[in-house]
């Protein structure tokens, strides 16, 4: 199944080195080896696997090779400082794609700059858009599918949902052991679990990590590391309250969505709204991982309570202002309050159940699928 940014992938292969990142399993090697299919002499080097890591460590690949794709490197010690010498030393003409876990998004921050010598593209779940491009499905359809088995291609695409139950429940259990293990130790995994339990049903609530501390009788700064380990891992993702100054931002309670929507323990509004918490999050880095625009992600919410679940930014100015509902078709008040302070912005209630779209200013009712299916990626 070819991804929506594959054909962006294979233009940059032209120009520079492709770091591919997401979570595990949502379909990076089968992209890869899609584009392997475009190259004359392309060759997949896997770091887990000894034969191929053999010829990494000897860099003994064939010399026609056109296209080189590393697989897993981020597993080699020192592995930054490889990728920088064999981008420099490669032949003329030679493509690099490099593809591994969220932990390789770390390379920013210490050791070997790579910088000018890479793009970054990050592989998200399936979308409705996505979906819909792909299949010429109907967006409502797409739309239940991913509410339903989450946007992991393996269990979006089982024919049968038990297949997609036994899926997620192995998905998680491989992740834990293998991943979470090289961030903590043995006796954490229990609590890690615990977490996960509990944010399962703390879906688009702000989380107070006091509380989340005290049920598991673990300390704030414990659960802190807890949460950032599975953001990295993309087990959920942070969406931090809008403020201009970011510092602020950054102080206030997150809310926590997961990648895989089949996670989510709720009512169906809970579920739609993760729903779309997923794909507006894919929409947003598509935009800054191919467009390169300063687009991000948040939500809003006063001291006095009144809160709308997503606000879209392009350069720190709010663009589009979201409310999800699952079948509700009057606008919130909090949503018309806040399309009234911020006039530039869109107001949009997207929702899952709708008859009929209409426009009662400041607000546009919408069809949530429809609007989904309109997103860049």
């Amino acid at each position: 199944m070819q991804r929506s940014i594959s054909h962006i992938i294979a233009a940059d292969l032209t120009k520079k080195m492709v770091l591919l990142t997401g979570p595990r399993q949502v379909g990076k090697t089968t992209l890869a080896r899609e584009l392997m299919a475009g190259w004359k002499y392309p060759q997949y080097l896997n770091w887990d696997v000894a034969a191929d890591r053999r010829m990494l460590l000897d860099q003994s690949w064939g010399l026609r090779t056109d296209l080189l794709v590393l697989d897993e490197i981020h597993k080699m010690k020192g592995w930054k400082a490889y990728l920088k010498g064999t981008f420099d030393g490669r032949a003329d003409g030679q493509a690099i794609l490099v593809t591994g876990s969220a932990r390789m998004e770390t390379f920013r921050q210490s050791g070997e700059s790579l910088a000018g010598r890479y793009f970054q593209m990050r592989l998200h779940p399936i979308s409705v858009c996505e979906w819909v491009t792909l299949t010429k499905a109907t967006p409502e359809a797409a739309l239940d599918r991913l509410i339903e088995r989450g946007g992991m291609p393996e269990p979006f695409l089982a024919e049968d949902p038990v297949d997609a139950d036994r899926w997620r429940q192995q998905y998680f259990t491989d992740l834990i052991r293998e991943d979470v293990m090289e961030f903590s130790r043995i006796h954490e995994i229990q609590v890690m679990r615990l977490l996960v339990e509990l944010l399962r049903e703390r879906v688009g609530s702000p989380l107070s990590i006091a509380s989340l501390a005290r049920d598991l009788q673990a300390a704030p700064n414990t659960v802190t590391k807890y949460l950032a380990i599975l953001e990295a891992l993309y087990v959920i993702f942070l969406v931090r309250p809008f403020h201009r100054n970011v510092a602020r931002a950054i102080l206030k309670e997150p809310k926590a969505y997961f990648f895989d929507t089949g996670y989510v323990r709720g009512d169906a509004g809970a579920k739609f709204e993760n729903a779309c918490a997923v794909m507006l999050l894919k929409h947003i880095h598509f935009q800054q991982d191919a467009l390169g625009k300063q687009t991000d992600l948040s939500y809003l919410r006063t001291k006095d309570g009144a809160e709308i679940d997503f606000v879209l930014c392009d350069d720190g100015a709010p663009t589009h202002l979201i409310e999800c509902k699952h079948a509700d078709n009057r606008p919130t008040s909090a949503l018309v309050k806040f399309a009234g302070q911020f006039s530039s912005a869109q107001a949009i209630q997207l929702v899952c159940e709708l008859r009929r779209e209409e426009h009662r200013p400041p607000v546009s009712i919408l069809h949530g699928a429809k609007w989904l299916a309109e997103l860049s990626a």
